[in-house]
């Protein structure tokens, strides 16, 4: 047996002998303080999560028979940590962590940005008072979080995002819009993503030219014969994944909304996180430990999903962007060596926004018959001015609802509260031991939200190294797209269903 193999039956073990949380709780007088991390003015505390000592010690074990360390040193330097594309990961580089040719590389490509965005601010491109962001995937739920989490009342203008293909998500902007007045942000990687050009096509139509037109791309010739005038096509490194890139280029469209000062701050918190993550010990790193609960969930307790809940109307889009970052990065079925893998990869991501979820999906969560981890993620600071009593209640839901999960209600107690009625105590009785995390935020501001995306980026990656997969490819993404091309070229044959061929009679 290997070195890995004996961790990982050695991690296996150490997760069926797991306590419950009570009993960690009650073995463990300084269990919150041991599993509580501050940095960046995050707090996480990971004590309701079922990580006992010899599963934490297990684990890290895990993470040593991985190669945890080069590989993390592999990411930040720059080397290549893709290996089915053969090309590094420089997310971090982008925000000017880490070392190697992508750090000077990505300063320069932020000059170019920020004397476009001087441009844009000096009249350049007339009058504007709307953006249209035009991309998909990576190249739009990043920029819709960054946004929608920060502009608010200040937001300086009137920003539509637009992704998806279907004609009414563009239309209803431009209904909302003046052509004369808008500048359209087209980001694509290649300048070939269907989705991405028709929508930009459709824009271009409706705006007359593509004279208020800026692309971001990694392929700046496409978009220069496409029409943008060279000038106001920004460049992207390959190396930065859609999921990983709002701090590129990508990201203009949120320095457009919010100011070059609050995007150098969302860089700066990202930077504290990638620090913390290369430099602290693994019993106090935050990502490393919440990549350890990930996998003990997913690969060894048999937990298929994971659910995280914003309680901050603010972080609406974090969900949806963490479904991305987690799922296209560690839903695969096999290792880095293309071996098909023998244990489960990335949990599915879901969740929503606190209070309005308890009141449709936490009864599944509370008394329902499958095992769904919980993270809660919470603002102490309240993001508007109607007073404490809104924030209080916010608060003490999101808290409450972390313990309720915990500790559960008896049958002796449900008969108390039920008249003595043994059926309808069953039907109040709650089993408790379930598991949920917390992660609070001093304030919402750039500093800290980049903070919290550079934390759940380093999260998906350890979580990779442990899973022994390759977070940065998506091949899955392929097939229903080659598919479709077939489809609309009216070329349909023996790789479609009688299913499907009928249903493309029916609807093209």
């Amino acid at each position: 047996m290997d070195e890995r193999s004996a961790a990982w039956a050695a991690a296996t073990e150490a997760a069926s002998e797991v306590p419950t949380l009570s009993a960690l709780f009650a073995a463990e007088a300084d269990r919150v303080g041991r599993l509580s991390v501050d940095v960046a003015g995050l707090h996480f505390d990971l004590s309701k999560m079922h990580l006992s000592k010899a599963a934490e010690a297990a684990l890290t074990g895990l993470l040593g028979a991985s190669d945890f360390e080069s590989r993390r040193a592999a990411l930040l330097s720059g080397a290549i940590v893709n290996p089915s594309e053969v090309r590094a990961a420089t997310h971090t580089a982008e925000r000017g962590s880490g070392s190697g040719p992508a750090v000077a590389a990505a300063a320069d490509a932020r000059h170019a940005m920020q004397r476009l965005v001087d441009r844009v601010e000096g009249g350049t491109f007339g009058e504007i008072r709307h953006i249209f962001h035009i991309g998909i995937g990576g190249s739009a739920l990043g920029p819709a979080l960054l946004v929608d989490a920060l502009g608010g009342e200040g937001a300086r203008y009137d920003t539509h995002i637009i992704s998806n293909i279907d004609g009414v998500a563009l239309e209803r902007a431009m209904r909302a819009c003046d052509p004369a007045r808008t500048l359209v942000v087209v980001v694509s990687k290649t300048f070939t993503t269907v989705e991405t050009m028709t929508n930009a096509e459709s824009a271009r139509d409706w705006i007359g030219s593509a004279e208020r037109f800026v692309a971001v791309t990694a392929a700046p010739e496409k978009a220069a014969a496409w029409g943008v005038a060279r000038e106001n096509v920004l460049g992207f490194a390959e190396s930065v994944g859609g999921r990983y890139s709002l701090w590129s280029a990508v990201g203009v469209t949120a320095v457009l909304g919010l100011g070059w000062v609050a995007f150098e701050a969302l860089l700066a918190g990202a930077r504290e996180m990638d620090t913390h993550f290369e430099t602290t010990p693994v019993a106090a790193n935050a990502p490393v430990l919440a990549a350890m609960v990930d996998v003990l969930y997913a690969a060894f307790l048999g937990a298929e999903t994971r659910a995280v809940f914003a309680y901050d109307e603010r972080l609406r889009l974090l969900p949806s962007f963490l479904q991305q970052l987690e799922m296209e990065s560690n839903g695969k079925r096999v290792d880095t060596a293309g071996r098909a893998l023998q244990h489960p990869s990335a949990a599915i991501t879901w969740g929503g926004t606190g209070t309005d979820a308890q009141h449709a999906v936490f009864q599944l969560l509370h008394q329902g018959t499958h095992l769904v981890p919980a993270e809660f993620v919470m603002v102490k600071t309240p993001g508007h001015g109607l007073g404490a009593a809104h924030h209080r209640q916010l608060l003490a839901n999101a808290v409450a609802q972390g313990a309720a999960l915990m500790r559960g209600r008896t049958t002796e107690e449900a008969l108390a509260v039920s008249g003595g009625d043994a059926g309808l105590a069953a039907a109040k009785t709650f089993p408790g031991n379930r598991p949920s995390s917390a992660i609070v935020l001093e304030t919402l501001d750039p500093h800290t939200l980049g903070a919290l995306i550079a934390f759940y980026e380093h999260r998906t990656f350890t979580a990779a190294v442990l899973l022994g997969i390759n977070p940065f490819d998506q091949w899955g993404v392929e097939l229903g797209k080659e598919m479709a091309r077939a489809a609309l070229e009216g070329s349909a044959g023996e790789g479609f269903d009688a299913s499907s061929r009928a249903l493309l009679a029916r609807v093209l």
